[in-house]
């Protein structure tokens, strides 16, 4: 097959490429903003035509939460009417999500067809693309993930890596939970979609195993790094941002697993494998 991987100079995108070497029977076409502006349907469409692609994988996102508040026209471009376009474009999608199309309020893990109520312009602009997509599309496949880290680009890892060398000790939030997502485990689950032997459209979650708070997890982080900062829990009120950020957004993946026969590694497992490559 032919595939599309938008976003590809990003966290995922650059996964998938190092992943792809593995699926070598694909011809594959790595592009991001400079090779192909996804936000003008006509590029898309020519692309894809002239490419012959049959599967587009969007890691393509506005993925600055604080920023998208006071730029929610652009977030919601590329967020929202890019996918749409890559929806109409004759190729089947698979799309990454987020889970900030949800509240953050829930006390249990949220399944796919729980309601959605996004509190940011990032999460508002995201569910537009997944409503958009779904319209145009159906048959396309949507995974909403979480925390997402790598070696590559800005995350919470390299942060706290950085930050653990710089200082004696710093302060991480404890009231926010979720799950942490090493992008090349995202990546294979996305993989698995790819060489099923039939395709599942529809929506899905993924991140990695357990739950954890951005405080465990920042003590994880200096401890497997062996590093001796002291992390100290902290509230959300303490550390206010732009963009309020889901007090509670694990997501439930039994879906995903069940569907295209995963198993899913510990995030402390995820950690430890990214870790490995710096």
């Amino acid at each position: 097959m032919n595939i599309l991987i938008t976003g590809a100079n990003g966290q995922l995108g650059n996964e998938m490429r190092i992943l792809s070497a593995r699926h070598a029977q694909h011809t594959y076409f790595f592009t991001d903003v400079e090779e192909l502006d996804i936000t003008s349907r006509e590029a898309v469409n020519r692309f894809v035509k002239d490419n012959a692609i049959d599967i587009i994988v969007n890691c393509a996102a506005y993925t600055n939460v604080d920023k998208a508040e006071s730029d929610e026209v652009l977030a919601h471009k590329i967020n929202a009417l890019a996918v749409e376009n890559l929806g109409v474009s004759g190729a089947r999608v698979i799309h990454v999500s987020t889970d900030y199309v949800f509240s953050g309020d829930a006390c249990v893990p949220y399944e796919e067809t729980d309601e959605v109520a996004p509190r940011t312009a990032y999460g508002r602009t995201k569910l537009a693309g997944e409503e958009l997509l779904q319209a145009v599309c159906p048959e396309a496949i949507i995974i909403r993930t979480a925390w997402l880290y790598s070696t590559f680009g800005n995350n919470f890892v390299k942060t706290m890596l950085r930050l653990g060398q710089e200082r004696e000790a710093l302060g991480v939030v404890f009231d926010q939970i979720g799950s942490p997502t090493y992008a090349a485990d995202l990546a294979m689950a996305i993989f698995a979609a790819i060489e099923s032997p039939e395709w599942h459209a529809g929506v899905y979650h993924f991140t990695n195993e357990g739950v954890c708070s951005w405080y465990d997890f920042a003590v994880e982080i200096m401890k497997q790094s062996h590093l001796g900062c002291k992390v100290f829990p902290i509230e959300s009120k303490d550390y206010p941002t732009p963009a309020p950020r889901p007090h509670y957004s694990v997501l439930n993946k039994a879906k995903i697993k069940q569907r295209f026969n995963l198993t899913i590694p510990h995030w402390q497992e995820g950690l430890a494998s990214c870790l490995k490559q710096f």
